[in-house]
């Protein structure tokens, strides 16, 4: 009996273009691609290859000119402003290059945000929201603003407010792109673990060879087309 293999995103055909006054200009070209379960994946590309504007495709934050994106079974093409919304708050967790973190909140209150949206009762998400930022090691810290977090810790508390929601995939655009050398390699660290511990799938739009070296599958953009697509066993 064959397996079937579960696709957590599914692109058919994607084409994106945008106008640049009387001109119109191709960032996407007829991507097809699928994120299976479980995959700890890398988007790499050139600057101007599309791999941004495809991530913001996936993520719901940009719609496609053409083409059929799914994110866990549910078709994104024909939604709503508001239901992508919904679907972004449910399926979708998201790292960014420069945090996102709401300067007046605590650590905890800023993982706890996304599940008060949900409609979380507030010993649960606080529960939650401790949970997580004890998988990131930031156990003691819960109480810090952003402003007394370092980039390392503030990108942890990013990690820990993108899983919270127990997401079908968690798309990172640069995440150690802010980050010096070791605290990159600890964030690549945690990313993986999460992901082999709790099979949550990881696709990072990224330029750092440190990231792509440790990806399991790595993906190449150019000029808007899919370039390469290599499968490894295994990520040092």
């Amino acid at each position: 009996m064959t397996n079937v293999v579960a696709n957590i995103v599914e692109c058919r055909g994607v084409t994106k273009h945008y106008r640049q006054g009387a001109i119109d200009v191709p960032a996407l070209r007829g991507i097809d691609l699928s994120i299976e379960k479980g995959d700890f994946a890398s988007l790499a590309g050139p600057s101007g290859s599309g791999k941004t504007t495809l991530l913001n495709i996936i993520g719901g934050l940009d719609r496609p000119t053409q083409g059929s994106v799914k994110v866990d079974g549910e078709e994104l093409t024909g939604l709503s402003g508001e239901a992508l919304a919904d679907l972004r708050l449910t399926k979708i967790g998201f790292v960014f290059q420069a945090y996102n973190l709401i300067p007046v909140l605590t650590a905890e209150e800023n993982v706890e945000f996304i599940l008060q949206l949900m409609g979380e009762a507030p010993a649960k998400r606080r529960a939650r929201a401790r949970e997580m930022l004890h998988e990131v090691a930031l156990d003691g810290l819960e109480n810090r603003r952003p402003a007394r977090l370092s980039g390392g810790q503030q990108q942890r508390v990013a990690v820990a407010r993108a899983l919270a929601s127990r997401p079908a995939i968690v798309l990172a655009d640069e995440p150690t792109a802010n980050l010096d050398s070791k605290t990159a390699e600890d964030l690549i660290t945690l990313m993986s673990h999460l992901n082999q511990i709790s099979g949550v799938t990881f696709l990072m739009a990224t330029h750092d060879s440190r990231v792509i070296a440790r990806t399991r599958r790595h993906i190449v953009i150019t000029d808007g087309r899919i370039a390469s697509d290599e499968r490894r066993n295994s990520a040092g």
